[in-house]
């Protein structure tokens, strides 16, 4: 313990966590880690009912403050170790039409769905966008892949197919559409999508249904992304891979994972005002070390953080050393004898 009498560390931790109070995130948010194993579904109600939600993460602020947190001896699993949930996921059935205009659809029209069997699965690559099969049914597929597409023109009442000359992406097939005619394809009912595959004359075409990739929980709009490099995430490689964890391994970078896996997971509350607390502590120095040396004072510092994570106390404290008047931290204590000569001194000067 760097020389420090064990009796003495104990009853400093208790006083000290009475006293110090939590540190907030510059985000103005907190960030709490729990260690309890628990699966995505488990994590989120945990974290709405004990705080807001699982953890939204905006910028590099946040993910180094994340990453000081975080304890890896606390996460260590069968397999996969070091990773914990947070809150952001893959909305497997947010499904939205191209074209949005409210008044063109009908009631229904914009739930209609004609998916091929086990259709939408999402068990290969990224599939967040829809194309029509010759046979006339749906499929989600990646929307990198190049593919014709079918395009529509609305004049009033009346609506006109067309089915682009050449391949594109499908965002390259939205603005395409969108600068030529009305939009992508939206498909309301059994009569329009016989009329798009006859148009589409046997050719796999992509249309106007597609959905949001990566969503926050809390509904937050943040486009920050920490994906891992390492095997190029978000890449499904199990398929149906939803969820999130950041990996503590890998400096808190991002990896997707199916859901039923268990894990610790980051919650994240309202900021807290961040009080400063200076406390007066006494240690024995046994082993006569320098204790103002900085080596020595960054050990001790470490020391105390790991007694404090050991009791599942640190997450919400941060110690440093406060220096006096004379640069110096540490004084060695007058004895009785010494005390006792100053204050003799002290009489006589008046």
């Amino acid at each position: 313990m760097v020389g420090m009498d064990s009796e003495r560390l104990g009853s400093f931790f208790f006083r000290a966590f009475d006293w110090l109070s939590a540190v907030s995130s510059p985000a103005g948010r907190q960030y709490y880690f729990v260690y309890d194993q628990k699966n995505f579904t488990e994590a989120r109600r945990y974290c709405r009912e004990k705080h807001t939600d699982l953890a939204t993460i905006d910028n590099m602020d946040n993910v180094k403050t994340l990453n000081s947190m975080a304890d890896l001896s606390r996460m260590v699993y069968s397999s996969y170790s070091y990773r914990a949930w947070i809150g952001l996921y893959d909305d497997m059935d947010s499904w939205e039409w191209s074209l949005s205009n409210a008044s063109f659809y009908k009631p229904g029209g914009t739930t209609f769905r004609l998916w091929a069997t086990e259709e939408p699965c999402n068990y290969v690559g990224n599939e967040h966008c829809t194309e029509m099969y010759g046979t006339g049914l749906w499929n989600d597929n990646n929307c990198e892949i190049f593919k014709r597409a079918v395009c529509i023109d609305v004049t009033g009442p009346n609506e006109t197919f067309i089915l682009t000359n050449m391949s594109m992406k499908w965002t390259q097939a939205q603005s395409y559409c969108r600068d030529h005619h009305t939009d992508l394809v939206s498909v309301r009912n059994t009569t329009e999508n016989q009329k798009v595959r006859d148009v589409a004359a046997g050719n796999r075409v992509w249309i106007g249904l597609s959905r949001e990739s990566w969503k926050w929980l809390d509904g937050s709009k943040s486009s920050f992304r920490y994906w891992s490099e390492n095997g190029k995430e978000p890449n499904n490689r199990e398929g149906g891979e939803a969820c999130v964890v950041a990996h503590f391994n890998d400096s808190g970078k991002w990896e997707d994972w199916r859901c039923h896996y268990k894990r610790a997971f980051i919650c994240y509350g309202p900021a807290v005002p961040v009080s400063r607390k200076v406390l007066k502590v006494k240690f024995e120095n046994k082993n006569n070390l320098n204790l103002n040396n900085p080596a020595v004072m960054e050990a001790m510092l470490k020391q105390l953080q790991q007694k404090l994570r050991d009791q599942g106390l640190d997450q919400d404290v941060r110690l440093s050393w406060r220096k006096q008047a004379d640069g110096q931290v540490f004084h060695k204590e007058e004895t009785e004898e010494k005390k006792r000569r100053r204050r003799r001194r002290r009489k006589e000067e008046l």
